[in-house]
């Protein structure tokens, strides 16, 4: 009887070390430094970086269907070539804002800034594809010729937003 005592004795120990040793501060610790490892040979692992290669091949800038084309430096909304219309033509059915924002962009390809007048389209509700929201060079709302987190729709008899158009009005003079 005292031999089958001892040995259960002997097997709960074990078996709470154990535990403790999986379950304590020092367990933790062994387990943070196994994933830190781990974490610094992640990056060794090969991948396939053939679509990075083909992203880089492209010029930045230079769709104009993308939100990061030089002309939508300070554009907030859908652009209207994604929406039926042009850079510089609302789509069919929408009108183009009385009143605008003015935004100065520079042109990496030729390496001049251009001023950039955008005109909200109205008229039409909103478009929901090609959302862009930039803002290079914004000024505080109490500028508002230079603001584009305002309906600038509000000027005209159709007053919902539809999207936005860009036309380039200038060359900045340096």
């Amino acid at each position: 009887m005292k031999l089958l005592q001892h040995w259960i004795d002997s097997l709960a120990e074990r078996q709470v070390r154990r535990a403790a040793q999986f379950t304590g501060r020092r367990s933790a610790l062994a387990s943070i430094g196994k994933w830190m490892v781990a974490g610094t040979a992640l990056p060794m692992l090969p991948f396939d970086r053939s679509g990075s290669a083909q992203a880089a091949s492209q010029v930045a800038g230079d769709d104009p269907m993308a939100c990061d084309y030089w002309r939508n430096c300070a554009l907030d909304g859908f652009l209207c070539n994604c929406c039926g219309g042009s850079m510089s033509d609302c789509p069919p059915g929408a009108e183009v804002s009385k009143v605008t924002w003015v935004g100065t962009c520079h042109n990496p390809k030729d390496g001049k800034d251009y001023l950039v007048s955008y005109n909200d389209c109205c008229g039409k509700v909103a478009c929901g594809r090609c959302l862009c929201n930039f803002n290079e060079r914004e000024r505080p709302g109490y500028r508002m010729g230079v603001h584009n987190d305002i309906n600038w729709c509000m000027a005209n008899t159709q007053t919902m937003y539809h999207c936005t158009v860009s036309a380039i009005v200038g060359v900045a003079q340096g």
